[in-house]
């Protein structure tokens, strides 16, 4: 084995596996077992006692077992990042920051220099990747580590090509469980989250983005994950258009930073939600039907060939509504997609590739991805899987591109719940601060 494997790693190997290990590698313990708790020390899980044992007094995690497992069997090993690498890319992207763009980049590489945290509230479509190509050359330029980590594959599978573009001489890791790629030592890493727990003070720089998705807010694991991950004195930039409560807490307290864009790179408003009732949606398609409404909608959908993504709130219904939809618009290609679908990246690649004209889909696309052009409709949006920020995610799927700022952003509904409502004061609320943002500039494109 080589060092590079190790540097800023920590492995569970067993005492077999590491006769191969380098010299000078740390060997750490995996678990912590004494007469109170077992806790796992690649997740930093406390364990149930009768659910983690194993024969013979060993432990193993439950919690990180999709990583491999960690046991009482195993150790960590590990070696201290050295920050080894040979050349130094630059940024190759040549386009251009609007003057509010300029301004958060600015404060994002003030804050990587000066190894602080901060969060950059920024609303969907507002270029929050463009905005993080100056601190992250300055980043590379001075031989740091950085890492751009996400609770979405399809996230990270967006970021990856972008990223290369920027920095076309550069080395990028792409690390998730699908990839079946071994693992290379990069000074630019681009993964999951979850991937996280396989380093230990890796980064000087590690930015989250979409901090507020599932799993990541609801994963206390994650938010460990992070921590062991960036060396002890590592800038950590959160990214998110809907930050939680528990992160402007943080602000409140002085414990992050803030940089707020509420205007999309173009400039353009987010489209408003338009809402329309329609409490027996649920019949209608147990019956193999679709609202008359949304019938006439994917009618001229199927006629001027406009894009769309199509929303519902349980794995189950998908192919009810995609069997309804192929019933009364036969001439549109698409597909179904779900976050356990075999097929997910390749459906959403192609969708990406316009070899599909519309997705039928849960909220796995809710965030992370974007199809220039589309609409997008909410069936059963008042439903309780849909939270307010998911909602105000799944809108700011529309009039992302420049050739196409607007769009529809259509919600059908039992009732107005009130995570719609929210949803819509929400965007009403970004809205007005972008407008009173647009007022103080020269010119509008």
């Amino acid at each position: 084995m080589e060092a590079q494997a190790l540097y800023g790693r920590q492995l569970a190997l067993s005492a077999h596996e590491a006769t191969a290990v380098p010299a000078g590698v740390q060997v750490l313990p995996a678990m912590q077992v004494d007469e109170h708790n077992v806790i796992c020390q690649r997740c930093g899980s406390y364990l149930d006692r009768l659910r983690a044992q194993l024969p013979k007094q060993q432990y193993y995690c439950y919690q990180c077992l999709n990583l491999g497992r960690v046991s009482t069997l195993v150790k960590l090993y590990h070696m201290p990042e050295p920050n080894d690498f040979a050349t130094v890319p630059v940024c190759t992207w040549h386009g251009t920051l609007t003057t509010q763009q300029a301004a958060c980049a600015q404060s994002i590489q003030a804050n990587f220099i000066a190894h602080k945290r901060q969060l950059l509230w920024a609303v969907t479509g507002a270029g929050k990747t463009e905005m993080l190509f100056p601190g992250i050359a300055w980043a590379l330029a001075h031989r740091w580590r950085v890492a751009i980590a996400s609770p979405r594959v399809d996230v990270c599978l967006e970021l990856a090509p972008r990223l290369q573009a920027a920095f076309a001489d550069a080395q990028i890791a792409v690390l998730h469980g699908h990839n079946p790629e071994p693992y290379r030592y990069t000074q630019l890493t681009i993964c999951t989250t979850h991937q996280l727990l396989r380093f230990r003070q890796a980064f000087d720089v590690l930015i989250i983005d979409e901090v507020d998705a599932f799993p990541f807010a609801a994963n206390p694991r994650l938010a460990f994950a992070v921590n062991q991950a960036a060396k002890v004195n590592g800038a950590i930039l959160y990214l998110t258009a809907t930050p939680s409560r528990a992160l402007l807490k943080q602000v409140r307290r002085g414990e992050l930073a803030i940089s707020y864009l509420p205007l999309r790179f173009h400039q353009h408003l987010l489209p408003p939600i338009k809402v329309r009732l329609q409490p027996n949606w649920h019949q209608l398609l147990l019956q193999g039907k679709l609202p008359r409404c949304l019938v006439q909608q994917l009618q001229k959908y199927q006629h001027n060939h406009r894009r769309f993504l199509l929303f519902v709130p349980r794995i189950q219904q998908l192919a009810s509504v995609y069997a309804a939809l192929r019933h009364y618009c036969p001439q549109m290609m698409g597909q179904t997609v779900y976050s356990a679908d075999p097929e997910r990246l390749t459906k959403v690649q192609q969708m990406r590739s316009k070899q599909l004209q519309y997705l039928v889909t849960t909220t796995i696309l809710e965030r992370g991805v974007t199809f220039p052009g589309i609409d997008v409709i909410v069936l059963g949006a008042d439903d309780a899987v849909f939270s307010t920020a998911a909602l105000v995610q799944i809108a700011g799927r529309v009039g992302r591109s420049r050739d196409r700022p607007t769009g529809l952003v259509w919600f059908i509904c039992h009732s107005h719940g009130r995570n719609v409502k929210r949803a819509q004061r929400q965007i009403q609320t970004i809205n007005q601060k972008g407008r009173r943002l647009r007022a103080t500039m020269p010119t509008v494109p």
